[in-house]
């Protein structure tokens, strides 16, 4: 897809959700986690979509597929590029190159609950941004970078404490 079809696109689209705020608002499709065996689990969503993880061995997985963990630095990754690209269409910026690195420091001590007030999660991430355009200048580059990163979804879920109800079915 061209730049232009993407920034037509996204211009709609604006258009739409400004003169109807209400269509904005939506219930974002569930993915629905299967545990298959042991650690591995398949988790599905809208269109056939699939995606599976598992533990590495040492933890008693199979190492089959990326780990949660990495799945959500992926998603982050994934995320960042993707509005990062949206909107340099939106801004006429030919990207040549864009590469978008997660990385985390973890203490698996909370994963396994052996340490009093050790999270589970991981205590930091590092999101490093490799940028290109021709004739756009370093600022300009840094600012749609910064842009992107606050408009992130998936950035601002890991910056923001979101609210998780969970409902647990006995069966």
């Amino acid at each position: 897809m061209s730049t232009t079809h993407i920034r037509d696109s996204l211009a709609s689209v604006a258009r739409h959700f400004a003169d109807h705020p209400q269509d904005a608002l939506s219930v974002d499709s569930p993915a629905v986690a299967v545990l298959q065996h042991d650690l591995r689990c398949v988790a599905a969503g809208p269109n056939g979509a699939t995606m599976a993880s598992d533990m590495p061995a040492a933890m008693g997985g199979g190492g089959t597929a990326p780990s949660p963990g990495w799945l959500l630095r992926a998603a982050l990754a994934n995320c960042d590029a993707t509005v990062i690209a949206m909107r340099a269409a939106q801004l006429g910026i030919a990207l040549q190159r864009l590469e978008v690195s997660v990385g985390s420091r973890s203490d698996d001590r909370g994963l396994l609950g052996v340490a009093d007030g050790v999270p589970a999660g991981p205590l930091a991430l590092r999101v490093h941004i490799r940028i290109a355009a021709a004739g756009v200048p370093p600022a300009r580059l840094r600012e749609l970078v910064e842009w992107g990163e606050a408009h992130s979804p998936v950035g601002d879920a890991v910056r923001r404490a979101v609210p998780v109800e969970s409902e647990i079915e006995l069966l």
